[in-house]
């Protein structure tokens, strides 16, 4: 159980130190991944920025992933959610044109004019509050192979059992704190998980911006 997540970000960082050598990029998934991401940036000394992916949902059960988007055109569909929830190709079109806009919105609140961190020949610790269902953290890394990282590290404090084996395929490194034998929600695993405000996540960001 952590307390909140700072708490997890600095339990999370402690096993991160040998990427420390790599002068790494911290990427961290808003809101809820900012918080953990900031006391890992902090305690590497590395830069701070959002990745941003957004969830599509299934039209009929929005909380539902059938796939994900992210930055630079990335998608990711959920091919086992689509065959039981069959989706028409239009439908489709709508929930990722939605979800665009979105990531457009996002990505003016949250850096304002500037642009994405340069990420290219870097390695990058994609940083979240806990995995679930995995599909926003898998589009997260790939949109991070996207924009040419070195090397691609997912770091969470918490996931359900075999989390590592689970993301094998997209990361080059996976650390998990903890992955408890049952997990019902990412919150349970949490004293305080009060929602992370786009304001919080601003100012976050600003006080690891360079300069």
């Amino acid at each position: 159980m952590f307390r909140d997540r700072a708490d997890a970000g600095r339990r999370l960082a402690s096993r991160l130190t040998h990427l420390q050598a790599e002068c790494p990029v911290v990427l961290a998934l808003p809101r809820g991944g900012v918080p953990v991401a900031f006391e890992v940036a902090q305690a590497l000394d590395a830069p701070l920025d959002v990745i941003l992916v957004r969830k599509l949902g299934v039209p009929a059960q929005p909380e539902l992933a059938m796939g994900a988007l992210g930055e630079g055109g990335v998608r990711v569909l959920n091919r086992d959610v689509l065959d039981r929830a069959p989706v028409s190709p239009e439908r489709l079109a709508e929930v990722e044109a939605r979800e665009t806009a979105e990531l457009t919105r996002r990505a003016s609140v949250f850096r304002g004019d500037h642009a994405m961190t340069p990420i290219a020949g870097r390695t990058v610790i994609v940083v979240d509050d806990g995995i679930a269902t995995g599909s926003t953290a898998r589009a997260a890394l790939r949109v991070a192979r996207a924009h040419g990282a070195r090397r691609v590290v997912l770091a969470v404090p918490v996931g359900p059992p075999g989390t590592s084996d689970a993301f094998a395929g997209d990361a080059d490194e996976v650390v998990v704190v903890d992955e408890p034998p049952t997990m019902w929600a990412i919150g349970t695993q949490y004293e305080d998980f009060r929602q992370t405000t786009d304001e919080e996540v601003v100012a976050l960001l600003d006080s690891r911006a360079p300069g």
